[in-house]
């Protein structure tokens, strides 16, 4: 059991860590407010980018490990203590100072998002899924996406930061959940692996990026990675109650704790969103021709 803790402490640096260099090549990166697909592309050019990525991706695997091994109860809490970790190494990286405002934000998101997930059950029984309902569900995900994609040019920095992350987390807690099925079926026969739930999957993975990058872009990190934070689980849980059986609060207590648990991690949220503490890179937006100049240096 110490070993996982550990490993879940590490492991929720290890993406915060990831998150906020992420951020400083997506600020500074060439184009409009809200930039188009070939914005990954240049990304996937940054060694800073990619190596955040690589810290994203060890965090969560080293996440994955510390489940296999100890309790949802504890591991998630610990995951969840990333937001702090993200909120001072993005100060760290900008030469700005931790607000306490932000500190207490932080800790209010995290006490309502395991709060609220505490409130669902957690159903061992093997999930199943249609290749229809994937489609749809998939679909679906990323046409609300597109909306809030396509919408968000014209919406204040704050807003654009909120929506565009959770657009991204619910596209990669659609993730998840197709992930769950997906894994369950490998397991059977590896040979499952190569199906349409992994192309979904994997088309539903790359737009979910594509919308976080963009709400990093607006400079209000913390406000983004505690969306992401939020929508990510929540997402990923409704699809296991609704389409996995897994199960939603059935008592008065439960669902009332539920409702009060998402309004704290909401709060927490938005007073995230309206702090003052952005990146000063992201202060001007560039407009749609703007060259790549010393934002890519």
């Amino acid at each position: 059991m110490p070993l996982h803790v550990l490993m879940a402490v590490a492991g929720a640096f290890a993406l915060a860590l990831g998150s906020a260099l992420q951020e400083r090549d997506a600020v500074r990166a060439p184009g409009r407010k809200v930039a188009r697909a070939g914005f990954l592309l240049h990304l996937l050019r940054q060694p800073r980018w990619l190596l955040g990525t690589g810290a994203a991706v060890l965090g969560a695997c080293l996440h994955l490990l510390a489940l296999s091994g100890a309790p949802l109860t504890i591991i998630q809490p610990i995951g969840v203590t990333g937001l702090l970790f993200a909120i001072v190494l993005s100060a760290v990286f900008n030469r700005q100072r931790v607000r306490v405002a932000q500190i207490l934000a932080g800790v209010a998101v995290m006490v309502g998002l395991v709060g609220l997930l505490t409130t669902f059950p957690h159903s061992s029984h093997p999930p199943v899924m249609s290749t229809q309902t994937a489609l749809w569900l998939s679909g679906g995900m990323i046409a609300v996406g597109g909306l809030v994609y396509l919408t968000a040019h014209w919406l204040p920095s704050g807003v654009r930061a909120l929506l565009l992350a959770a657009a991204g987390g619910a596209a990669l807690g659609t993730t998840s959940g197709l992930a769950r099925v997906i894994t369950s079926r490998a397991v059977e026969d590896p040979v499952n692996l190569v199906s349409w739930l992994t192309v979904m999957a994997g088309a539903t993975a790359v737009f979910g990026a594509l919308l976080l990058q963009n709400a990093y872009r607006t400079g209000h990190f913390a406000a983004a990675y505690a969306t992401l934070l939020i929508a990510d689980p929540v997402v990923g849980v409704g699809i296991g109650a609704l389409l996995l059986g897994e199960g939603v609060p059935d008592t008065p207590v439960e669902q009332v704790g539920a409702v009060l648990f998402a309004l704290v991690a909401f709060a927490g949220t938005v007073t995230l969103a309206r702090s003052r503490h952005r990146n000063p890179e992201a202060d001007s937006d560039p407009g749609p021709s703007a060259a790549p100049s010393s934002r890519t240096r």
